[in-house]
C-alpha cells in the first residue's frame, strides 16, 4: 500500500506498510499500552509499528527498556541525548521527532533539544557529554575506525569500561532503529511536535 493510500486508510498514519495492529492486544500489551497513554499522553507509533507481531513487539520493548530505563552510569538525558546525536547523522525524521522532545522535556531546555537535532556540536554542553556524543556519532558514522583510543578518551572524561558499553549499546540500538523506520516510513506522533517547547 502506498503512503498516500495509507494515509487516508489508516490515520494517523504510522508507518508505510499495511501492517495493522491485531484485533486483540495480549494482556502484557495492553497493560503496556495503557501505561504508556496514562504517563505519555499518547501510545508512540514505533510500538504501534511493532504491534502487528506481538513477540517481535515484546522484543523491541524489553531491549529499548533496559537500554534507556535500566541501570546505567549514563543518565536518561544523556541517553536520549545519544539517541539524537545518531539519528542526526542517520536524518531519522521518527527519532529525531520523538527524541528530540525528549531531550527538550528532560533537560528543561527547549533550546537544546533543537541544538540537539540540528548539530550538538553548537550546544554548551559539559565535556564529557561532547566525547560521549563524539563517539556515538564516529561508531555511527565510522564503525570500522573505532579504537583504543576512542575508549581511552571516554575514560578520560570519567566514564567507565560499563558506561562506554552502554554508550555502544545505545548508538547501535538507535542505528538500528532509524534504519527500520526510515525503511518503512515510520510517522512519529503528532504530539510530539509541540511537546516541552
Amino acid at each position: 500500500m502506498s503512503q498516500e493510500q495509507n494515509k487516508s486508510h489508516q490515520p494517523p498514519y504510522v508507518m508505510a506498510l499495511d501492517l495493522a495492529e491485531p484485533a486483540a492486544l495480549d494482556d502484557d500489551i495492553k497493560k503496556y499500552f495503557d501505561k504508556c497513554q496514562e504517563k505519555l499522553g499518547l501510545v508512540p507509533n514505533v510500538l504501534r509499528a511493532y504491534a502487528f507481531n506481538q513477540d517481535k513487539l515484546r522484543n523491541f520493548m524489553n531491549f529499548y527498556n533496559e537500554l534507556m530505563l535500566g541501570d546505567s552510569g549514563l543518565s536518561k538525558l544523556e541517553r536520549e541525548m545519544i539517541a539524537v546525536a545518531v539519528s542526526a547523522v542517520n536524518q531519522c525524521f521518527y527519532c529525531l521527532t520523538a527524541h528530540g522532545a525528549a531531550v527538550r522535556q528532560l533537560s528543561g531546555d527547549p533550546a537544546l533539544g533543537e541544538l540537539m537535532v540540528m548539530n550538538y556540536r553548537v550546544a554548551d554542553l559539559e565535556p564529557r557529554q561532547r566525547a560521549m556524543l563524539g563517539f556515538a556519532v564516529k561508531m555511527t558514522e565510522r564503525p570500522a575506525e573505532m579504537s583504543e583510543q576512542d575508549r581511552q578518551d571516554l575514560r578520560d572524561v570519567g566514564f567507565s569500561d560499563a558506561d562506554i558499553f552502554d554508550i555502544a549499546a545505545v548508538a547501535g540500538f538507535y542505528n538500528m532503529s532509524n534504519r527500520v523506520a526510515s525503511a518503512v516510513d515510520m510517522m512519529p506522533n503528532p504530539e510530539y511536535h509541540a511537546q516541552a517547547r
